[in-house]
């Protein structure tokens, strides 16, 4: 039986998994983005960390964009942020040939410019920064290779189609995804010459990425799922045969949404966990009336283990389209597909803004590293228990905040849930501050290799505090 989203709440008693399994997490990172690594928690609930809305990094404004242009992926090779969109006017229809695939470039993800590649001729010019056309540029999503195999002449990938023009369901329509390499991320070629996945509608923005933690290309398009906006998964070992498409499931009490994006990736510093960041879409919701098109959309936040059975512990908005009217108007606060590391503790991320409107555009938004969510506890205080765990590294690194009031102690115990000697909450002085990469210190010091390879389990005492993520890594210099 699935999760109930009520377990995010975290009620008192014990979640099922956390009595019955005991998870090797090795010396990664763990996040706090579900409640699957958690056993109980009294006065500590998790939550979710909205991200800081920045500047606008990008405005449509060039005659080969225009006000549809959408479907961006961030992508950052070395010093380089490179953004691919669709440029597109009013179109016919979403096989129109007259799409085109641009690229903007930056050396700190903020500012952008628009390289003149003189490869295609768009609006009347090759002075510009086109480097596909057609419709598979509908929804060109760029990734960088991550396969330690992948040749170097292919470390760009991208997926890029719709279904053809024509009468019924478009999943039902010919035509899919076509499979497109490159070695500098401008000059593009197709790998087959007929489409490599076909079942889906894939009217939207339809991405892959190398999942290293299950050594595979996982895709994660749109199809409609009865009559409902939804997202499906393909995975493959070559980039060009994909199994069978999987709807996303989610547990029993989740609502039924419009997912029209997904943004779905792993999360850099944890591949293990695939983070998602739907576009949630409301078709019905009208909120400007003079405006052509209705519908009303904001982003929202899931997580996933396994890649096919996706958390749905935060029901609320991750990013609302706030203040500003032309953000309520319709598919706007999509989510770019891709995280930008633009300082040591910082992530960036874009989203969409004003489409449909002459001055379509991107603004990055921003979120502490890992910092989608947290476990945390308010002045009054709280605790809770990790489900049991075996790791191999020498020291306990936290992400957390406090308040100046505010602190963290850790207990590390054992299967019955009494304290290992030395590391008991009365020997470890309280933690606070804000630090990414924090080690815990006991009054014995920080070295806890000597119960590598045990079971144990964390009890965190918390007040004023939100921890976002732990794991077992190495030794500070001074123990």
């Amino acid at each position: 039986m699935k999760k109930q989203t009520l377990a995010c709440v975290l009620a008192l008693l014990p979640f099922l998994n956390g009595w019955s399994c005991v998870f090797d997490i090795g010396s990664r990172w763990e996040l706090f983005v579900d409640a699957d690594l958690i056993e109980y928690a009294k006065g500590a609930v998790l939550k979710l960390h909205t991200p800081v809305k920045r500047e606008v990094v990008l405005v449509m404004d060039q005659p080969w964009e225009g006000e549809t242009g959408a479907y961006v992926s961030a992508v950052q090779d070395g010093s380089k942020v490179l953004l691919y969109y669709r440029g597109s006017a009013r179109l016919k229809s979403d096989a129109d040939e007259r799409q085109v695939t641009c690229v903007a470039e930056s050396t700190d993800g903020i500012l952008f410019t628009r390289p003149k590649l003189g490869l295609i001729e768009a609006a009347g010019t090759k002075e510009n920064n086109v480097i596909l056309a057609g419709r598979v540029s509908h929804n060109f999503a760029v990734f960088l290779d991550a396969n330690p195999a992948v040749q170097e002449n292919a470390r760009f990938k991208a997926l890029g189609g719709v279904k053809d023009d024509g009468k019924g369901p478009a999943g039902e329509r010919s035509g899919g995804l076509f499979a497109f390499s490159s070695a500098d991320g401008i000059h593009w070629r197709k790998l087959c010459e007929k489409p490599v996945l076909t079942q889906g509608a894939f009217d939207s923005q339809n991405l892959a990425f190398w999942d290293s933690a299950r050594e595979r290309y996982a895709c994660y398009s749109r199809c409609m799922n009865k009559g409902v906006r939804a997202i499906q998964s393909s995975f493959s070992t070559n980039f060009l045969s994909w199994s069978a498409p999987i709807a996303n499931q989610y547990e029993d009490d989740a609502p039924v949404e419009h997912f029209y994006t997904s943004a779905t990736l792993p999360c850099p510093t944890a591949p293990h966990v695939l983070l998602a960041f739907p576009m949630r879409f409301l078709p019905h919701r009208k909120k400007i009336e003079t405006h052509s098109v209705g519908g009303a959309s904001d982003a929202v936040f899931m997580s996933s283990r396994n890649g096919m059975f996706w958390s749905r512990c935060f029901l609320e908005a991750w990013i609302r389209p706030g203040p500003d009217a032309k953000n309520w108007t319709d598919r706007n606060t999509m989510p770019a597909y891709g995280i930008v590391v633009t300082a040591p503790d910082e992530w960036s991320m874009y989203i969409s803004e004003h489409y449909r409107h002459a001055d379509n555009r991107l603004r990055r938004v921003t979120l502490r590293k890992q910092g989608f969510a947290s476990m945390y506890a308010g002045a009054t205080g709280g605790e809770f228990a990790t489900s049991r765990l075996r790791f191999t590294g020498k020291a306990l690194h936290l992400n957390y905040a406090t308040s100046a009031a505010g602190s963290i102690q850790i207990e590390v115990q054992d299967e019955k849930g009494e304290a290992f000697p030395g590391f008991s909450l009365d020997e470890m002085s309280p933690l606070f501050g804000d630090e990414t990469d924090a080690i815990v210190r006991w009054k014995s010091g920080n070295d806890i290799s000597v119960l590598r390879g045990k079971t144990v389990r964390l009890r965190v005492k918390m007040k004023d505090a939100d921890l976002f993520a732990y794991r077992f890594g190495p030794a500070a210099e001074n123990n």
